[in-house]
């Protein structure tokens, strides 16, 4: 056994998965690397090929086609046991009848009993459960069991930790507290880590890179503020944030036919010659005290206090029948009293998607 806490971080690398069930194709040609000590979320909604995905690099599914690289070792015919992660799944999968020393030590089989209890010492230690040893799952709360989970999957210090929607069980603002823990240690060991999601605020919150899978493909594959800052397709523009989507058709280079509304663009939007603009909520400017470019005028239709934040619906005076979305500051709130505004769309904030 490796008395180290893991070994040191190894990438991965995916290359070209394919996996059918009948006449269902789970994953098309899936490709993606994830560098040593790195965090990847795959993000994507239910029936998206995710889970799938970390079933094949876990050795659970055999993939049709394709190859898994686990620290430079080709392991796509490999046994899990012999593809050196560590796993924690949704429903932690413990033990009711060990205890929580008897499940973290269950991995650890060729070890000597006083090794054993050192390595699950280090691992309470580690997850913040010392004093916890001789409980069972049972009497611990859903937080304290997914640590155990978690310090079980760790101690046979693997190189590479896969997560199966790891924190889907427990209430937000404890999930967000453990993301935040988990993401700590992570960074700490510098243990390179898989993990399933499809929670955005977690991927966001936790991640690297951001592998956003839909219909068994990777559509889009960057740091998180790429992402949604700058969606590769509608799809991930959809799904990652808030956003609002205008029909337009091209008059030049620089200006979009919006309804009744000429838009300016910026240089680099695309260059479809029709199709729809997209637009984050908060890039829009709300009465701004000094002329922006794209200003129009427009109607309130409903305002949602949301705390931190508050969230308008309205329509521009010339494309009625298209509400819209912008998110302001509190503070920002008396000075909407009135039903008529003006609202600018700066050109920067306009993605071009045919």
């Amino acid at each position: 056994m490796n008395t180290a806490l893991t070994q040191p971080g190894a990438p991965m690398k995916v290359r070209g998965i394919q996996k059918r069930f009948g006449a269902f194709t789970a994953l098309d040609n899936v490709s993606l690397d994830v560098a040593a000590g790195e965090l990847v979320c795959l993000l994507g909604p239910s029936g998206c090929g995710k889970t799938t995905l970390l079933r094949c690099i876990a050795g659970l599914e055999r993939q049709d086609s394709g190859e898994l690289y686990l620290g430079g070792r080709d392991v796509s015919v490999l046994p899990p046991q012999a593809r050196d992660y560590g796993i924690l799944f949704q429903s932690y999968a413990l033990f009711p009848n060990l205890t929580v020393e008897a499940n973290i030590g269950y991995g650890l089989t060729g070890s000597g009993r006083d090794e054993v209890r050192q390595r699950v010492g280090q691992m309470l230690e580690l997850v913040g459960l010392l004093g916890s040893e001789k409980k069972y799952p049972g009497q611990l709360s859903g937080g304290q069991q997914q640590r155990v989970a978690l310090a079980r999957a760790l101690a046979p210090a693997p190189s590479v930790l896969l997560l199966d929607e790891p924190m889907s069980a427990l209430d937000a603002r404890v999930r967000e507290h453990l993301c935040t823990e988990l993401r700590q240690l992570q960074r700490r060991l510098g243990i390179t880590t898989l993990m399933v999601t499809h929670n955005q605020d977690e991927a966001m919150l936790m991640a690297d890179r951001i592998a956003v899978m839909h219909n068994g493909k990777v559509e889009q594959y960057a740091t998180s503020q790429e992402i949604y800052d700058r969606p590769a397709t509608p799809f991930v523009a959809e799904f990652v944030g808030q956003g609002n989507w205008l029909p337009f058709s091209r008059n030049s280079i620089s200006h979009a036919q919006v309804g009744g509304l000429t838009m300016r663009l910026a240089d680099d939007a695309g260059r479809a010659k029709s199709g729809r603009l997209f637009c984050r909520p908060e890039a829009i400017s709300v009465n701004p005290p000094v002329h922006e470019e794209n200003l129009f005028p427009a109607k309130v239709r409903e305002i949602t206090f949301l705390g931190n934040r508050c969230r308008m619906s309205f329509e521009l005076e010339h494309l009625p029948g298209h509400p819209l979305l912008a998110e302001l500051a509190p503070e920002a709130m008396p000075c909407l009293g009135a039903q008529d505004i003006w609202v600018a769309l700066p050109p920067r904030s306009l993605q071009v998607f045919a």
